[in-house]
């Protein structure tokens, strides 16, 4: 199944190899360590960078990051053996858990594993101010830019749209070029799915005067009922310039994942980096101040992988029996 892997771009963050500080059972373990991200200019992309370099660092093994389509795309590399982690939302990874990928239909992506909780990914969406547009009603018949193809916000955007009887000319591109084509006029708002701060919506709102959309009551509740893999969410006033007032959205946790096949002791080594790690985790992105282990009952489908669940374990947090 290498064709997906085609989809992803080069390599573009590599961590440099720095000797392991203690001595760990490697039987397995690959020479290198892909993970699958997004876009540059999305939170996948920054927070998995960082956590490269501290694999390099602290496990020596050399460690990189792959610009891919975002979650839709990396379970299935996940799946197929193309990347050894990737980061998913947990909407399109029960998908593709259950046969109903985008890019891999009927086929239950039934071999990957949940390691550890990241943090929430909200839908955000973004207009210039002068566009007039102040609502997701007022989107009705723009041009809309919802990041790239198989990413969260290119899944569930189109969506409540379709389920809100609104029609749009969607477009597909990563998060930097979509703010570009934004600023550039050439669509009228920015929909997209990220962990906040996202990089590029604070660029924007450095930039250019803009105004972040907030879902009504009944917006809210739609999109509830259309997904219902979604959480309310609300992003905080002054999270980004040009936001005075708190903006109501809704969001899906993220979980990095590995493959079945992954070696017990690498898969316990990488769980107990991310979760024992908090203020090192938190300098590589923000939004990791919710990659927290408490949060690993978000997940309520995914099979841990078992060296998640020793480290889980061994730390007092009991991990359901469907879900070993």
């Amino acid at each position: 199944m290498r064709f997906v892997s085609e989809l992803a771009a080069t390599v573009v963050v590599v961590a440099g190899m720095i000797a392991p500080a203690v001595a760990q059972d490697r039987s397995g373990w690959p020479s290198s360590i892909v993970i699958g991200t997004g876009s540059q200019g999305g939170v996948y992309f920054t927070y998995g960078s960082g956590f490269a370099t501290m694999i390099s660092e602290t496990l020596g093994v050399n460690a990189s990051v792959e610009i891919t389509g975002g979650p839709v795309q990396n379970v299935t590399l996940v799946q197929t053996g193309d990347h050894n982690m990737g980061f998913v939302t947990m909407g399109p990874a029960y998908e593709a858990f259950v046969g109903k990928s985008e890019l891999m239909p009927g086929v239950e992506h039934k071999d990957i594993r949940a390691l550890f909780p990241m943090y929430q990914t909200p839908l955000q969406a973004v207009t210039l101010s002068k566009s007039g547009v102040r609502s997701l009603a007022d989107l009705n018949g723009k041009r809309i830019g919802v990041g790239p193809a198989g990413g969260t916000a290119a899944t569930y955007w189109p969506r409540y749209f379709d389920a809100a009887g609104l029609k749009a000319t969607i477009s597909n591109a990563g998060a930097n070029d979509s703010a570009g084509q934004l600023k550039d006029g050439l669509i009228d708002a920015f929909l997209f799915a990220a962990g906040i701060p996202t990089s590029a919506f604070t660029q924007l709102a450095v930039e250019n005067d803009v105004t972040f959309i907030s879902m009504s009551e009944a917006d809210l509740q739609l999109f509830l009922k259309a997904e219902p893999a979604l959480s309310p969410f609300t992003i905080a006033a002054k999270t980004y310039e040009d936001q005075p007032n708190d903006v109501q959205s809704v969001s899906l946790w993220n979980f990095a994942i590995a493959g079945k096949g992954m070696p017990d002791s690498l898969a316990y080594e990488l769980t107990k980096l991310a979760m024992t790690n908090y203020d090192r985790m938190k300098q590589n992105h923000a939004a990791a101040k919710e990659t927290k282990p408490e949060a690993y009952k978000f997940n309520s489908f995914m099979k841990f992988h078992p060296g998640a669940i020793r480290w889980f374990e061994e730390n007092g947090y009991k991990i359901a029996d469907n879900l070993k």
